[in-house]
């Protein structure tokens, strides 16, 4: 049974239209900061991202480095023509300074080897090293640089060979090096005179193959391949360890 004092909830309670509502509502919030709703697209704002100018640079910036690179490619291949021409020269001065000293008695054997000389070495370069590098700097391909190294590293070392021209074969004078040039001279100006002509290009061109491999060596390295080459080698020593 409910008390007397229970309260009727049923009852509707009486309030005065006329008191004070001062203490009746609750007190109102304290106004928002500036900007409160706008929080989110502010932060979003602070974010860095890359304007539509800085993209236009990369891309400028991209284009100028394969231009540059397309720049020293060409740059590389000129040089490599230079050389190529250069051992043209070389060869054919040889064949014309050994013909002279043939005339003037040193042998037909000597400009046999001569004309053999020309006729492989010429060729012979142009197989094993001259197109391989077009290749290698076409596909990018390590072992097409290394190819390359090889038989180029052979060319420098027969020029060099040649412009010293020791008596090992025939004497040296089937090539216009120092050593026959000072051993014709003594018998024959003219022909002395060839033979230093000879010795003088075979130099030239031993210098600036060893400047165009040196410029090779720097483009191959800068192009990453030549790690790639090290790590190939050294993933073949451990299979053939293994």
């Amino acid at each position: 049974m409910a008390g007397r004092y229970d309260r009727n909830p049923f009852d509707e309670e009486e309030v005065n239209p006329f008191a004070n509502p001062g203490n009746s509502r609750l007190s109102p919030l304290p106004p928002e900061p500036a900007g409160y709703n706008n929080y989110d697209r502010a932060a979003t704002v602070d974010i860095p991202l890359d304007s539509s100018k800085d993209i236009k640079n990369k891309e400028k910036e991209l284009h100028f480095k394969e231009a540059q690179l397309k720049k020293r490619e060409q740059e590389l291949k000129r040089r490599e023509d230079a050389v190529a021409r250069g051992l043209v020269v070389c060869l054919l001065w040889n064949i014309i300074a050994v013909t002279t000293a043939w005339i003037k008695g040193e042998g037909v054997t000597i400009w046999f080897l001569a004309i053999i000389y020309f006729i492989s070495g010429v060729p012979g370069g142009y197989v094993l090293w001259y197109r391989p590098l077009y290749r290698a700097m076409r596909t990018d391909s390590a072992l097409k640089f290394g190819w390359f190294f090889l038989f180029y590293l052979l060319h420098i070392g027969f020029c060099i060979f040649a412009a010293v021209a020791p008596p090992i074969i025939f004497k040296g004078k089937s090539l216009t090096g120092i050593l026959p040039a000072i051993d014709v001279l003594s018998g024959n100006a003219l022909v002395g005179i060839f033979y230093l002509i000879g010795f003088g290009l075979f130099c030239l061109e031993s210098v600036i193959s060893i400047w165009v491999i040196q410029q090779v060596y720097m483009y191959f390295r800068g192009s990453g391949k030549a790690a790639e080459m090290r790590q190939d080698a050294t993933r073949g020593a451990m299979r053939a360890a293994i």
